[in-house]
């Protein structure tokens, strides 16, 4: 399979096909990645985004890799909705270090009615600055969907996590189901798409290679796609999981790439919802 071919934009990639991407030898894996790189984007520039989390702690999820989850004892200090113009200050620290995108996170299950008009006053501050505006609130109705669309917000993040497969392993308070209805949401209110998974949880070839496929052949590609590298925190569940061989990161990024030619794939660390 060479490169020129897989910079068409495909949404039918079976397993097999994205197995063999990841097993090529790992110079030509990385050519072929690069081939279909500078295609679409200029080779030497990369895009700086800052995260900001607005609202810290106690969870009602149960993702196994986070510290902000209520059901485990981290040491984190649960904080309420951080007031909007504190927002406005960060997002201009950010822009002022040189950051073209501003994302804030949320450790929700899902926005409340009574925090959502400050949400909406946060997106339409930050967007006055000239940056890029990101947000991460778990998962969303079609009605917030559509005022935070109204509100001006470029990308809504939220991650699969994972592959199908391995999913419930992982979360058992959020079906996988839910995640694509809200990728949904978002792209029919005409917001653009960031949604990516983790490594290091314990997942196997196939897991990585199916979140992959659940990313490309959605119907139209994540503009943008984070691929985070676990942060093990002690209280979670993962505190103990295997590392994962560095090069096994790099080829994870690089399939990604040649997957979704035109997606912004983002080296990450941690976790974003």
């Amino acid at each position: 399979m060479s490169a020129s071919t897989t910079a068409t934009l495909r949404h039918d990639w079976s397993l097999a096909e994205v197995k063999a991407l990841f097993v090529q030898p790992f110079n030509d894996l990385l050519f072929q990645a690069q081939t279909v790189h500078r295609a679409h984007f200029d080779a030497n520039r990369v895009q700086v985004s800052t995260l900001l989390s607005i609202k810290t702690g106690a969870c009602p999820e149960d993702c196994k890799y986070c510290p902000q989850s209520g059901h485990y004892n981290t040491g984190l200090e649960k904080e309420k909705l951080m007031e909007v113009q504190k927002v406005l200050e960060e997002a201009a620290r950010a822009k002022a270090i040189g950051s073209t995108r501003f994302c804030m996170g949320a450790a929700w299950k899902h926005p409340s009615a009574k925090d959502m008009p400050y949400v909406l006053q946060m997106v339409k501050g930050v967007k006055a600055m000239g940056l890029e505006t990101c947000m991460t609130l778990g998962r969303l109705d079609q009605d917030q969907t559509e005022a935070l669309a109204q509100a001006g917000l470029d990308y809504y993040n939220h991650n699969l996590d994972t592959s199908p497969e391995f999913y419930a392993s992982i979360i058992t308070t959020r079906t996988y189901g839910e995640r694509l209805q809200t990728l949904a949401y978002v792209r029919e209110s005409g917001m653009k798409i960031c949604s990516g998974g983790i490594l290091g949880m314990g997942e196997s070839l196939d897991d990585r290679a199916n979140l992959l496929i659940q990313l490309a052949n959605l119907p139209e590609h994540p503009e943008s796609v984070p691929i985070n590298m676990l942060v093990k925190v002690a209280g979670t569940p993962l505190e103990n999981a295997e590392d994962i061989d560095p090069f096994d990161f790099i080829r994870m990024l690089a399939v990604a790439r040649i997957l979704m030619p035109q997606s912004h794939v983002r080296l990450s660390a941690g976790v974003k919802r």
